[in-house]
């Protein structure tokens, strides 16, 4: 019979985690506690709530759960615990390298303002990677239901901070709601700084949101981008130019966007030769981390040699430093042989 590796310790690249989803549980309750949150049934449970956002019901629900969430991390040392916390998570997961996405202007109120908040999180990126040993960057986000004009602001600070641990720029939130041409600004602004443009797409909306990312904000990687299995000329497209899509099993499932994990299209993505990094969205509401979306992977029928291949495309679509690389993709390898 064959052996059935561990995937915690096959060496990957985690790139689409969200700063306050990437939260433990426990640590949320702790938090509430202390501030006098009231946290709804649905993060107490101890279950991962039930969320269905492909109407627009659900994504408000789900999204007051992420801000009631949110409104939990108010100090500095909060944020530095949760950072290390997520850092502690991802090592014993696998991960060597992680780009953890955050939109500072979420946490200036309680941290002084949009530049301090952003200091206090590249201050604690900067903890946690020297006490974890984990590779760890940051993509700023805008909002997509925001104006423009605050993710031009965005960009412009995010560009600011490229020397001190900022690598992309990215756009979260409804990719229902906006039109990617209308951020086209602030992606050339981030782009011509040198951040590498990771929006969200192809989840919630289909291929054409994926178009949009592609034609509108030069996208290097997309968010999500699992609906482009739906376009054959998407596909060979996005394979082609080899655009990583940062593929999230388990969050698709929660959110409604698929009705079970072995609907999730990876295999057809996988053969058609669009680069994936798998990752774990929000832990916090979707109960499962990286290792997990491997699991996904392998209950689907991936291989281990094609398992091996998923953390190489995750580890090439990073935007780690070559010798980084180098050493994560020998780890890959030694994995396999062992």
């Amino acid at each position: 019979m064959e052996r059935v590796r561990d995937i915690r310790l096959l060496p990957k690249a985690h790139l689409h985690l969200h700063f306050t989803g990437s939260m433990r549980p426990t640590t949320l309750l702790e938090l509430a506690g202390r501030y006098g949150v009231h946290l709804p049934e649905a993060l107490t449970g101890g279950e991962p709530p039930k969320l269905r956002a492909t109407d627009e019901r659900g994504w408000f629900r789900f999204q007051r759960l992420y801000d009631i969430a949110r409104s939990c991390l108010r100090t500095p040392e909060d944020i530095q615990r949760l950072v290390r916390e997520a850092a502690e998570e991802d090592v014993a997961d696998g991960s060597q390298w992680l780009e953890i996405q955050v939109d500072p202007t979420s946490y200036a109120p309680f941290l002084g303002g949009l530049i301090p908040a952003l200091e206090v999180i590249l201050d604690a990126v900067d903890a946690a990677s020297r006490d974890t040993g984990l590779g760890i960057r940051v993509v700023v986000a805008a909002n997509r239901m925001k104006h423009p004009l605050d993710a031009r602001t965005l960009a412009r600070l995010a560009v600011r901070y490229a020397d001190r641990g900022v690598i992309g720029f990215g756009l979260s939130n409804d990719e229902r709601r906006g039109m990617a041409r209308d951020f086209d600004r602030a992606f050339a602004i981030a782009r011509e700084g040198g951040l590498l443009a990771a929006p969200h797409g192809g989840e919630l909306s289909g291929p054409s949101s994926v178009r949009d990312c592609l034609d509108d904000l030069h996208a290097a990687r997309i968010g999500h981008g699992v609906r482009a299995a739906e376009d054959p000329l998407l596909l060979k497209r996005l394979a082609e130019r080899g655009v990583t899509c940062e593929v999230c099993p388990a969050s698709n499932v929660a959110l409604g966007v698929y009705e079970k994990a072995e609907d999730v299209p990876l295999r057809k993505l996988f053969d058609a030769g669009v680069p994936m990094a798998l990752g774990a969205d929000d832990p916090l509401l979707f109960g499962s981390r990286l290792a997990a979306q491997y699991e996904l992977a392998r209950a689907q029928g991936f291989s281990d040699p094609e398992l091996a291949e998923l953390a190489r495309q995750s580890v090439r679509g990073s935007a780690a430093p070559a010798d980084v690389r180098r050493k994560l993709l020998a780890g890959v390898d030694d994995w396999l042989t062992d």
